[in-house]
């Protein structure tokens, strides 16, 4: 205990990052387990669209959505969603809900604001479009 007092002491700067850091590792893991949100890998994200018929929210621009995007995929902006103009999602409460992202690194807060807005269950796509298309899955090109 001794040593680590004196560590502390002499690298105040580094010892309070290190506390930081495991502060937000604590914080992160918390934060997924009781979150209502999950991540869900590809193949359960086709059996979900095939077998629940399951509701694609794409979260980026139009540009890059019409680059490619899934299968009758909705086409929403982050700002829409957490404003509550869901427009035809509004109707689709009952079903599975699949946000994406291009990385799946952007969608938890939407995916969250879906949450409130009444929908039970919601999932964020791992790795989003890119990890998509990666795997050679089918994308639709244009509007």
């Amino acid at each position: 205990m001794q040593e680590i007092m004196q560590f502390v002491g002499n690298h105040p700067v580094l010892s309070l990052e290190w506390v930081i850091l495991v502060g937000s590792v604590i914080f992160t893991t918390f934060k997924s387990r009781f979150s209502k949100v999950s991540d869900i890998a590809r193949s359960e994200a086709i059996h979900l669209i095939n077998k629940e018929d399951a509701v694609i929210v794409d979260l980026r621009n139009r540009d890059d959505y019409r680059k490619g995007h899934i299968v009758n995929s909705l086409n929403l902006a982050a700002s829409d969603i957490k404003s509550g103009n869901l427009g035809e999602l509004e109707k689709e409460k009952g079903k599975p809900v699949i946000v994406v992202c291009a990385r799946g690194t952007t969608s938890n807060d939407s995916a969250q604001n879906l949450i409130k807005a009444g929908f039970e269950r919601v999932y964020v796509l791992k790795e989003g479009i890119s990890g998509w298309s990666g795997e050679n899955l089918p994308l639709v090109r244009g509007d």
